[in-house]
């Protein structure tokens, strides 16, 4: 066990990389071994993930500390003091499940709907998924850079070889790599000044030394340049303009590993990195991180209601639904600079449970959505709104099933996005309460996209079979009408809607996790 223990992480990390090496050596006319092999594979990083949950829950959530853990610390390139260093902490532990999850169920969604290039791109999505892990592992800038970049090309081929012809894909791939080379790069030039001022690549120890002195003009640079790179990988406000093109048209597959995982990455970075090691610059500039946050919600949310592309306004709303990310973490760092005592600091804390639940349940409400609308576009050919109306009572099992995770989508009470919802604003209205209420107003919009754009357009109203005249089933067979939800479909998005319901019941789980790191982030800050 204690053998297991200190590889968990390793194993989680790379055995998705052996994944893609196998793959790349099975013939590719075998598409359904490969297929097969790549999804069960992928069972193993995801039992290993429910594996560390359970033991880090054990060993340190149930007694409320938040300590990393199965930390490994090996020499790798010894000329530029740079190590193989990753842990895990009550921050990461829920993010390395998630990822786990989206990317089995991804897998076997895809099996049943990839036709072309088989081999290639269940090879490109297990890559991918060792470039997520590794983000949410590494304890050194470095390590942390080279798993970043590692998931830029996977997505760049999936967007623009896989992608349907009619959304530009090759436009969509070129320009969501341009945008986040561009990011990548003002992180690189960024990890240099870490280094030059604390003399270490390691995260935690940089954190321990500080970097730079607060105010300086160096310290200013360092944090923006760590900002505009996380910040285009949300996508926050201004920097979002990539995001609908890519998820418009990525498969359906890569869109729910895009919202549901890589975005998270950039929220990642704000907390394992941007708070610890600049404190005192982000909390000088934490009302300007919420302020982009809100306008983010706001914003996002008035763009879905306009929108008549179904995948589109998914689209937009993760643009809105990670504003409430930023405004909880710019929130939470604002409360730095302030002299509110114990009191600000619950505010604080609320605040970054609240972006860090945001994190996880938006992955798994949106992750459903994309695969919502695979499912509907599988069928009807087309994602055009106007085209739609009275599905409710031809394919009720899609409409339960695309209610459920629309209502948890708006915060719905008694579903999983309210608890999110709740901390985050519960923490902001005790710090910045003008820009909380300002926030409020995206929760409104969301619901009338919610009900108006979705509920209302694709499955209230009078069924018109004239309208769509080339349904298909969801294995892709010629049909007369519309069918309802397949088996694989089901078993694909039912999980998904099971967490939606025991989370939005008892968010306990995934937030004792969150919150166990919170508060020691910011006791280590405020001492």
């Amino acid at each position: 066990m204690d053998l297991l223990r200190n590889l968990v992480l390793t194993l989680i990390v790379f055995l998705p990389l052996v994944g893609t090496i196998v793959v790349m050596f099975m013939p590719k006319e075998n598409e359904r071994g490969i297929k097969r092999f790549a999804t069960w594979w992928s069972l193993l990083p995801l039992a290993l993930s429910i594996f560390l949950a359970v033991d880090y829950w054990v060993g340190f959530v149930a007694r409320g500390a938040g300590d990393m853990a199965y930390e490994v610390k090996l020499p790798w390139i010894p000329a530029l003091d740079v190590h193989y260093h990753i842990g895990a902490d009550g921050l990461s532990v829920p993010l390395i499940f998630l990822t786990a999850l989206l990317t089995t169920l991804g897998l076997y969604y895809s099996a049943r709907t990839i036709k072309k290039r088989v081999k290639e791109f269940f090879a490109l999505f297990l890559f991918l998924s060792t470039g997520m892990f590794g983000v949410f592992v590494s304890l050194d800038l470095i390590l942390f850079y080279v798993f970043w970049e590692i998931g830029l090309v996977p997505m760049y081929f999936m967007i623009g070889i896989w992608g349907q012809q009619k959304d530009r894909p090759q436009y969509a791939a070129i320009k969501f790599f341009l945008y986040t080379l561009a990011g990548s790069v003002f992180m690189l030039l960024a990890i240099i000044g870490i280094y030059l001022s604390a003399g270490t690549f390691d995260i935690i120890e940089a954190a321990e030394k500080g970097v730079w002195a607060a105010g300086t003009l160096a310290a200013t640079l360092s944090f923006w340049a760590f900002f505009v790179a996380f910040a285009i990988k949300v996508p926050s406000f201004p920097f979002h303009t990539w995001l609908p093109d890519a998820h418009t048209a990525a498969p359906t597959a890569g869109s729910v590993i895009l919202a549901g995982v890589l975005l998270k990455l950039g929220a990642y970075g704000f907390l394992r990195i941007l708070l610890p090691i600049f404190p005192e610059t982000f909390a000088y500039f934490g009302w300007v991180v919420a302020l982009l946050g809100v306008i983010g919600i706001v914003y996002g949310a008035f763009v879905s209601l306009a929108q008549t592309d179904l995948k589109r306004l998914i689209a937009y709303s993760s643009v809105s639904h990670m504003g409430y990310v930023m405004l909880g973490i710019g929130a939470a760092a604002f409360a730095l600079n302030s002299n509110g005592g114990e009191g600000m600091l619950n505010n604080a804390a609320m605040a970054i449970n609240g972006a860090a639940l945001q994190m996880f349940m938006h992955g798994i409400i949106t992750g459903a959505l994309f695969f919502l609308v695979g499912v509907i576009y599988e069928r009807a050919h087309t994602r055009d709104l106007a085209q739609f109306g009275g599905l409710s009572s031809v394919v009720p099992v899609f409409y339960a099933t695309m209610m459920f995770a629309g209502f948890a989508s708006l915060g719905l009470p008694g579903l999983a996005g309210f608890w999110a919802e709740f901390f985050t604003f519960r923490g902001a209205f005790g710090i910045v309460p003008v820009l909380a209420t300002v926030g409020v107003i995206g929760i409104v919009i969301t619901a009338a996209y919610i009900l108006y754009r979705i509920i209302q357009s694709v499955f209230l109203g009078e069924y018109d079979a004239k309208k769509l005249t080339h349904w298909s089933t969801g294995a892709g067979e010629h049909a007369d009408g519309p069918t309802d939800m397949m088996r694989f479909e089901k078993v694909t998005l039912w999980p998904l809607v099971a967490l939606m319901i025991l989370l939005g019941i008892y968010p306990a789980p995934v937030l004792n996790f969150f919150n166990t790191t919170a508060v020691a982030l910011l006791g280590r800050l405020v001492n």
